[in-house]
């Protein structure tokens, strides 16, 4: 059996390594995480996941909503695909196309020899924009079915991509509008029509729409300049980019 005194000179030993860690601990400048990336106000970056999600699938339900007669008079269809400056022979998307209430201004914006990409993520939209192409006669007029993440749009092919009341129904938009640039030409661009972030007699409620400020903010990260804002639209902001 080994002495008492020598487990108490191994105690005393330890004793102090372990002071000695603790006081060089405390002398050492402290390290902290980066801080989190914040927007131009000053707060944490915003969300840029939808506002709110929806079921489109009713076709019947959604008909009525989006191609009521008193829509034209605050949508303004004419005025806003005249703002487009389309000619004939160009290639245009309508991004979450719906059940294809500017189908008939783009088409014949466009003419015979143009196109216009009905876009959608709903199959039943899709195929009622199929239907509704053929009943009206509009053979430019190609539907569609995108993915959540994806338009499913031809590579470097499209003039100019509209996107009326849809961008705040889009997920990781910074994404998905860095990766649309792929399917646009040397000279397109990207318009894109949302509801102004106030209470107003239509559209969704406040907490479902995003301030002007915030695609703003977004279009520029993903790659985008501000280009031109008609004004011709009492209740959204009309806001039409392009590529850096």
């Amino acid at each position: 059996m080994r002495p008492l005194h020598h487990f108490t000179h191994r105690l005393l030993a330890a004793v102090c390594v372990a002071a000695s860690v603790t006081l060089l601990a405390c002398t050492l400048p402290q390290v902290h995480d980066p801080p989190a990336p914040s927007s131009s106000s000053g707060g944490a970056a915003a969300s840029d996941d939808a506002t709110s999600h929806h079921s489109f699938e009713n076709v019947a339900q959604w008909t009525k909503v989006f191609d009521d007669p008193a829509r034209d008079d605050w949508q303004k269809p004419q005025l806003l695909v005249e703002a487009l400056k389309l000619r004939a022979g160009m290639c245009v998307a309508d991004l979450g196309a719906g059940t294809g209430y500017f189908s008939g201004y783009l088409s014949k914006s466009v003419g015979s020899e143009g196109t216009v990409f009905a876009v959608d993520t709903e199959p039943n939209l899709v195929v009622y924009l199929r239907e509704r192409a053929e009943r009206e006669n509009t053979p430019n007029v190609v539907p569609i079915l995108a993915s959540a993440d994806n338009p499913r749009l031809p590579a470097a092919s499209v003039d100019v991509v509209l996107i009326v009341d849809t961008y705040h129904h889009v997920d990781g938009r910074r994404d998905y509008f860095r990766r649309l640039q792929r399917s646009l030409t040397r000279t397109g661009r990207v318009a894109i029509v949302d509801w102004h972030k106030r209470d107003l007699p239509v559209g969704p409620p406040p907490s479902h729409k995003l301030a002007r400020e915030q695609v703003m903010e977004e279009m520029a990260a993903a790659g985008y300049v501000l280009v031109e804002e008609p004004s011709v639209l009492p209740y959204q902001y009309f806001l039409i980019f392009r590529p850096r």
